[in-house]
């Protein structure tokens, strides 16, 4: 309102006919003023916090690379403390970087993200102990039974001591099911067999008696696999193995979001007596033949089509994100006593990983910040909804 009523009484001032420096200097301010608004957005204020609205309800996480942990990039770093409060480390922790060959260990970079958690007095998040992905190529030769529980036994042990005191929470198996329940067959269920997670979690519970102790996995609200992964708890459980918690991956599509099998899952995940988590939320707005988030799958087509948005998010798309967003987080807030976590699977659109899959160089926007660190309308959306009466 202030601009337009200072573009009205400049531009009643000015007669074009006798002043045409006037006016074109005119047209260069009130174009300069309009663009830079235009791509500066909105900036959340002080109170305008993601970490500081949800407070009393769970913790918000996002995860972060090595860059951000060394905080190259001010701009980013700063928006991570100011919004955050909770950090799961994105590819660092995983096998095939900190266990690179058979008990030689690469403890650089996740030292680097856990000081850098201690340092900001944030939740701390280890991601992940076991998982059939992204492990050290020496893993996938195992062929006996003794040698790879010696290794779950070597890799388990050595990373959850070392991190016992800093580290709270472990993701300590990842992605053990398939889509309908069954158990996938990874190299440590084809050569150890079902009972593999229950010496996961035993060796986790012994090393880290101070962590929360979850299993992660996608899809885990859909009914068929919802059904595996109770299967898969009760059996811990009944094993006398500790579990503390169940995290929800929430990698979901834009206008598709499964809101009833959500909640339906919170609440019978809850009923088990355990926490809640949504571990690595982001919303796809790009298309793709198939859902889910297995990331050895890949779409081989490099076609225009499947990379519409190259320059930008249609606004269409972009108040559809938004919705879906603030309808999350309503569902979210109405179960709050059961959640524990929502970390968001990146910190902003440039750093999401469904910029490169399942179609490499794609131009992603799952995320609620920008690639400049602006937030988007998902980000006013989500913070309205605690503020709804």
């Amino acid at each position: 309102m202030k601009l337009v009523v200072a573009r009205r009484r400049i531009m009643e001032g000015i007669d074009i006919r006798k002043n045409k420096r006037a006016w074109l200097g005119l047209i260069a301010i009130l174009t300069s003023v309009t663009v830079s608004g235009w791509l500066d957005g909105p900036l959340p204020q002080p109170n305008d916090s993601l970490k500081k609205v949800f407070q009393a309800d769970f913790l918000i996480g996002t995860a972060l690379n090595l860059g951000q942990i060394d905080a190259t990039d001010g701009s980013t770093n700063k928006l991570i403390k100011q919004q955050f409060n909770a950090i799961t480390a994105e590819n660092i922790m995983k096998a095939q970087v900190i266990h690179p060959r058979w008990g030689k260990f690469d403890f650089d970079a996740a030292d680097k993200f856990v000081a850098y958690g201690d340092r900001h007095g944030m939740y701390i998040v280890g991601h992940t102990l076991i998982w059939h992905s992204q492990l050290p190529s020496f893993v996938q030769t195992i062929t006996q039974v003794d040698s790879l529980r010696q290794f779950m036994d070597l890799h388990i042990r050595t990373i959850a001591k070392r991190y016992a005191s800093s580290v709270d929470s472990w993701d300590v198996v990842n992605e053990a099911l398939n889509e309908d329940g069954s158990w996938r067959e990874s190299v440590f269920y084809k050569i150890l067999g079902e009972d593999y997670i229950i010496d996961a979690f035993r060796i986790a519970a012994e090393a880290a008696p101070k962590a929360k102790l979850y299993y992660n996995d996608y899809n885990i609200e859909q009914p068929a696999k919802r059904a595996g992964a109770i299967r898969l708890i009760k059996k811990l459980q009944a094993a006398g193995v500790r579990i503390d918690g169940v995290g929800i991956q929430g990698h979901w599509h834009v206008d598709q979001l499964p809101l009833e099998a959500i909640e339906q899952s919170i609440l019978e995940y809850a009923a088990l007596g355990l926490e809640v988590a949504i571990t690595e939320l982001d919303l796809e707005v790009l298309p793709r033949n198939f859902q889910g988030a297995d990331v050895n799958r890949r779409m081989a087509t490099h076609h225009p089509a499947l990379n519409p948005y190259v320059n930008g998010l249609p606004d269409s798309v972009q108040q559809q994100l938004a919705a879906d967003y603030e309808s999350l987080f309503r569902l979210f807030l109405k179960h709050g006593n059961h959640i524990s976590r929502v970390t968001f699977w990146g910190v902003n659109d440039k750093y999401s990983w469904l910029n490169n899959w399942p179609i490499r160089g794609r131009t992603n926007y799952p995320l609620v910040f920008d690639r400049n660190n602006r937030p988007k309308e998902a980000f006013f959306k989500i913070i309205g909804v605690k503020n709804a009466p």
